[in-house]
């Protein structure tokens, strides 16, 4: 089978997406992307740091299109995310993180004037303890969001951007230009 012709509308989303520059906390590089979901894919993974090398949340963006559209992403391309970060016990069981955590993805495509349709996903709130011969560290918690929607163009930088500004507030970083408390996260 002859090989496809990249499209130029995936060709200028994928140059939107290498061009936009997240802040310096996070650490973006390209990776293999599920082949079996579009005809054409692209991936980003993430990791946002402290400046003392600790990795404080992680994140993978998926761009996948197909030229044919998809009734469901109410398009040709679609925008697929998993983020995910640690965070305080008690910040986990809080039963509002879940809608928190939700506005921070949707509150970052509005502030980024990311365009999209067609969004969903889920946030999940975890909390492990340890016992027995797996006893160890005290009770982690973690928040992950999984979402994908639909951006309305190809210049996808806006929606780099917001997503990494979803990254910074998972990780619990300050907005850019505030400094937080010494112990203190801000999420």
């Amino acid at each position: 089978m002859a090989p496809t012709a990249v499209p130029d509308v995936f060709a200028n989303a994928v140059a939107s997406l290498r061009a936009a520059t997240p802040r310096a906390e996070i650490v973006l590089e390209e990776v293999g992307a599920p082949q079996r979901l579009a005809p054409f894919t692209f991936a980003l993974s993430a990791s946002v740091t402290k400046p003392d090398d600790d990795e404080m949340a992680t994140g993978r963006l998926i761009l996948l299109h197909d030229p044919a559209g998809h009734e469901a992403w109410e398009g040709t391309m679609r925008l697929v995310t998993y983020v995910t970060a640690e965070v305080d016990v008690d910040m986990a069981a809080d039963p509002l993180l879940p809608t928190v955590g939700w506005t921070w993805l949707t509150d970052a495509l509005d502030a980024q004037d990311a365009h999209y349709r067609a969004i969903g996903g889920t946030v999940t709130q975890t909390m492990s303890t340890r016992f027995g011969d797996l006893a160890g560290p005290p009770t982690a918690a973690d928040i992950e969001i999984r979402a994908s929607w639909t951006p309305t163009d190809d210049d996808l930088g806006a929606h780099l951007l917001a997503w990494s500004t979803l990254l910074a507030s998972t990780a619990g970083l300050p907005p850019p230009g505030v400094t937080a408390l010494p112990g203190r996260r801000t999420a």
